[in-house]
This record gives C-alpha cells, sequence and structure tokens, in this order.
C-alpha cells in the first residue's frame, strides 16, 4: 500500500510539472494563430498551416515509431545502463539515416514539383523542422518519466517560436518564415535537453552496426507503419481542402482544426504522460496497472468533456477573437468539431492498452484499416457536404476505432479488473 502511496504522489507531481509545459503547447495557437490571421490573411494563414501539416506528417518517417516502442524499450529498460545505451544510440542513428534522406528527397520535391515550387520558400523554409525533431531527446525523457526537461525544451521552443513570430513577421509577404521560427525554436531547445540527457544520464553514443539498424527498422516497422497512416488521417485533410477548394477553404478549415487540434494534442500528451507508468506497472501488476489507468483516464476524459462544453458554448467568441473573417461560417463548423476530442479521448486510452499488452499487429491492422476509410470518405463527401463532411467523418472513425480497440482487448480486461 505504501508504494501504491508513493506512487500516486510522485504520479501527481510529474502531472503538475507536465502539464505546465503542456499548456503552453495549447496557449502558444491562441497567442500565434490571430496575429498570423490579421497580418498574412485567412489565405496565408492556408498556406502557412499547409507547409506545417507536411512537415508534421515527415516527422513520422524520423521518429519511426521511436515515440511509441522507444519510450516502452527505455521504461522498461531505464535501469540497465547497457540496454539503454543501445536503444539509444540506435534509435538516434536510425533517426539521423531517415533525416539525411527525407531532406534530400524534398529538397528535391518542392523545387521541381509545379504544386509545391509555387511555394517553395514557404516549404524550404520549414526543413528545420524535420533537424529539430531529430535532436528531440522527449521519447528517452518520457521514458524514464523525466517531466521537468520535457516541460523546459516545450517552454523553451515555444518561446523561440512566438518571439520569431512576433518580432519577425510584419507583412502580408512574410508567411514563408512562420514555420522557419517553430523549426528555429525546436533546434535550440531539443539541443539543450539533448546535451542535458547526455551528460545527468551518463549516455554514451557507441558505434551502431548496420545490423543493428535493420533490426531496429524491421521491429517498428509495424506501429511506424500505424504511425504514419494516423498522421495521414491527422494532417492531410488541410492538405487536400487546399488542393481541391483552395487556399481560403484551407485557411477556414485551419482555424478550426487549430483549436480542435490544441485538443487532440493535449489528449496525446496525456497518453505520452500515462503511456510509460501503465507499461511499466502492466509488467509487473497487472491490478495496479488498470487502476492507476482507470483513474488518469476517467479525470481526464471528464476534464475534456467540460472543455468541449465551454467550446461549445462560445465557439462565436472564440472565431472572432480569432479574427477571422467568416465568422458564423467558422463558428458553426468548430460547433461540430468540438466533439471530436470527446471520441479521440475514448479511443486514445483504449490504444495505451492495447501496446501496453503487446497488440501491436492487430492496433496496426486496426489503425491502418480506419484511417483508409477515413480519408476515402473525405474525398467522398467533400465535395458534397465540404468542411463539415469531413469533421463527421473524423467523429465517426474515432469512435469506431475506439470499438475495435475495445473488442481486442476486453477479455485481458476483464482478466485484470
Amino acid at each position: 500500500m505504501g508504494v501504491l502511496k508513493v506512487l500516486k504522489e510522485k504520479s501527481i507531481i510529474n502531472l503538475m510539472v507536465y502539464g505546465v509545459g503542456q499548456g503552453f503547447n495549447l496557449v502558444t495557437p491562441l497567442l500565434v494563430a490571430p496575429y498570423l490571421i490579421s497580418v498574412c490573411g485567412e489565405d496565408g494563414f492556408g498556406k502557412i498551416s499547409t507547409g506545417l501539416a507536411i512537415s508534421f506528417l515527415l516527422i513520422v518517417i524520423i521518429d519511426y515509431g521511436s515515440d511509441i516502442t522507444g519510450v516502452k524499450e527505455v521504461a522498461v529498460n531505464r535501469e540497465n545502463k547497457q540496454k539503454l545505451e543501445s536503444i539509444v544510440s540506435t534509435t538516434y542513428a536510425a533517426k539521423a539515416l531517415f533525416v539525411m534522406m527525407v531532406l534530400a528527397f524534398m529538397s528535391t520535391l518542392y523545387s521541381l514539383v509545379p504544386y509545391f515550387s509555387k511555394e517553395k520558400d514557404l516549404y524550404l523554409l520549414a526543413l528545420p523542422i524535420l533537424i529539430g525533431q531529430l535532436i528531440n531527446p522527449t521519447w528517452v525523457f518520457q521514458g524514464v518519466e523525466n517531466f521537468k526537461w520535457i516541460t523546459i525544451l516545450n517552454i523553451l521552443s515555444k518561446v523561440i517560436y512566438v518571439a520569431g513570430v512576433f518580432c519577425f513577421i510584419k507583412t502580408s509577404d512574410d508567411y514563408i518564415y512562420a514555420n522557419l521560427w517553430w523549426g528555429l525554436g525546436m533546434i535550440i531547445a531539443n539541443t539543450i535537453a539533448f546535451l542535458y540527457l547526455k551528460n545527468h544520464y551518463e549516455i554514451s553514443f557507441r558505434a551502431t552496426s548496420f545490423k543493428e539498424v535493420k533490426e531496429y527498422l524491421k521491429d517498428n516497422f509495424s506501429i511506424f507503419t500505424s504511425q504514419a497512416v494516423l498522421s495521414l488521417q491527422m494532417y492531410s485533410p488541410v492538405i487536400l481542402v487546399k488542393l481541391f477548394m483552395g487556399d481560403a477553404a484551407a485557411g477556414m478549415y485551419a482555424i478550426v482544426e487549430r483549436i480542435v487540434v490544441m485538443f487532440r494534442t493535449y489528449i496525446l500528451l496525456f497518453f505520452n504522460y500515462v503511456f510509460p507508468r501503465v507499461c511499466y506497472l502492466l509488467d509487473n501488476n497487472a491490478k495496479k496497472a488498470i487502476r492507476f489507468w482507470k483513474l488518469f483516464n476517467g479525470a481526464n476524459f471528464v476534464f475534456i468533456v467540460i472543455a468541449m462544453l465551454l467550446l461549445f458554448v462560445l465557439s462565436k467568441p472564440i472565431v472572432i477573437y480569432f479574427k477571422a473573417e467568416s465568422v458564423d461560417e467558422i463558428s458553426g463548423l468548430l460547433r461540430l468539431g468540438a466533439v471530436i476530442p470527446i471520441a479521440f479521448a475514448l479511443s486514445v486510452p483504449l490504444k495505451q492498452l492495447v501496446l501496453g499488452w503487446n497488440y501491436n499487429r492487430q492496433y496496426t491492422r486496426i489503425t491502418m484499416i480506419m484511417v483508409i476509410v477515413n480519408l476515402v470518405a473525405i474525398i467522398t463527401v467533400m465535395p458534397f457536404y465540404k468542411l463539415q463532411g469531413i469533421l463527421v467523418t473524423f467523429i465517426a472513425t474515432e469512435l469506431i476505432t475506439g470499438l475495435l480497440f475495445l473488442s481486442v482487448i476486453k477479455n485481458r480486461l476483464k482478466q485484470a479488473d
């Protein structure tokens, strides 16, 4: 009982520290988006959001599942220094390889393909985001549950981004620099955090063989595939809207998405906070793990429901704050979009148990099928139901995904409960 009490106290302290950093992640779009819309217009904001969405899609390639499997491996092997060094060295070697390939390929694509070359400067100036993600040691800090340093790097990167936007973006033509400052913030903050990680934990980066990298690629392929298709689901809609409906529609969608994604991002960050502890406890005591899982995810779900009710009621004042032109249309979209985080807050906790109990194959299969269904549905409904149709497909897909996750773990859940 004493051990459980200590775990709870440590978890609450960690949650408070982690919450401060994630608060910056939630507040940053509220500060930056209205300014960007007022200076660059809805069209310019649509272009910025498209460039950022492409960068986030490419980040999944750089991570190659380390944000899931890497966290889990570090959490389980945190007391085995030799194994920990092997995990960190191999992961960073693979990430460096991917960064070099992606930078070379995307630079060529942005320069030669007409769809991208029209906004070549915007897309090329977003590439530092990928370098920042290469350095990013957050996944290691998550595994060892050092939430203090996750908070530090989050705050520092966002402060640099906000300062860069407000100081250097002064005219509508400056929209091309917005994502550059996101990347510079990541590079500076993650480099400082990486140096701390290396020195504080005395991690020696050893030479990694091609065989080890090959094994890493093989072992992480299924998780990477599922993460890649999930990212397509999250970030491709704004690209599709720009392609089929233009920059103005992309800007309107991006405003709603930016608000809704704040809460989706919060839920994913909460997942990152809870996931290492869930994995650790499932490996030692399943009943204790489920109690912990219910306590934290249950409280989080209540918070999300209350927050979305407030978002629904205050949708019009929120849209006015963002300095958008089409206030009534965007506020209607936002009210519908408020349902998405509630559905997401149901499926993501179930995802923790699916992965924690090593149902990786089932997770990958469900994720891939549902993302493909969602993308097909978006393309199908967009000509008829426009932006409303996209939001409805997200809600339906997330609810069905949660039910499928539950069907995978229901027997284990009954045994552990």
